[in-house]
């Protein structure tokens, strides 16, 4: 019998900026729920440390972008799993956030069964299904992108993406080749910003030194138009920071930016 691969090193780095109450966080592990295909599929559901029995909290999504077969091939372990998601998990937790991660099969059918199970099960859930956010990285965010796009406005409150691939804009096709060399969806495909909602506040952050090749590229166009539309777009630029500065670039810089996201996702969920 083949034994499960060990997670990989990138697998088990943690964000690097800590809060008081993180080790306290409650944590639901592999809560089912009804895939795409109508299989079993599992989440975890991380809650703040005085969150009291009844109470019906708002939550951020963080979301799967990549199949976890193969995303458990290449990083050894499911992508709810990943040092980076449990340290997210807890940090949104123990700023007073419901945070939501979870397993899946078709990224972008499973997503929308996802944020369905967390609508109909919000009460059993602690969670206020008209409160919710979405956060996503690196090849997660054009998944991210897409659901902005096609689930009704009233599904979310705000919506964070981390030195991520984005849309493919003005004739550009670096997304979609970065998507089939990656194995990432892309179900955004041919869409533009036009197709995001005007009032749907977005933080997004740049590593400044991000070394996948013509990411900054397409987020640049992104971001311009982005502003171009008048879209309600909150940025940030880390000039010396490598993708996933979050997990890789132990700085003073990385902490603050860190925390305003928890800050923008607070003040748009709780106003």
């Amino acid at each position: 019998m083949s034994q499960e691969a060990e997670p990989t090193d990138a697998a088990r780095k943690t964000v690097v900026y800590q809060i008081p109450g993180m080790d306290a966080v409650a944590v639901r592990r592999d809560v089912e729920y009804q895939g795409a295909d109508g299989g079993a599929l599992t989440l975890d559901v991380y809650y703040p440390p005085d969150a009291t029995l009844g109470a019906r909290l708002p939550a951020v999504v963080i979301v799967a972008g990549f199949p976890d077969p193969g995303f458990q091939r290449m990083m050894g372990c499911k992508f709810k799993d990943m040092g980076s998601s449990v340290s997210w998990g807890r940090l949104a937790a123990a700023s007073g956030i419901v945070a939501v991660t979870y397993t899946n099969l078709e990224p972008e059918r499973d997503l929308h069964a996802l944020l369905e199970h967390l609508r109909q099960n919000a009460a059993s859930l602690g969670i206020a299904e008209h409160r919710i956010a979405v956060w996503a990285s690196s090849g997660n965010v054009p998944l991210a992108l897409s659901i902005l796009m096609r689930e009704p406005r009233s599904a979310f409150k705000c919506a964070v993406f981390c030195y991520g691939f984005s849309l493919d804009l003005d004739g550009s096709t670096l997304v979609a080749e970065a998507a089939r060399q990656w194995g990432f969806a892309n179900p955004g495909a041919g869409r533009s910003v036009a197709d995001l909602p005007v009032d749907l506040p977005l933080f997004v952050a740049r590593a400044g030194r991000d070394e996948i090749p013509h990411l900054n590229e397409a987020l640049d166009l992104f971001l311009a138009a982005a502003v171009s539309c008048n879209l309600p777009i909150s940025f940030v630029n880390h000039p010396t920071a490598p993708h996933a500065f979050d997990l890789m670039d132990d700085s003073a810089t990385s902490r603050e930016i860190i925390a305003s996201i928890l800050a923008f996702m607070r003040f748009h969920l709780t106003a």
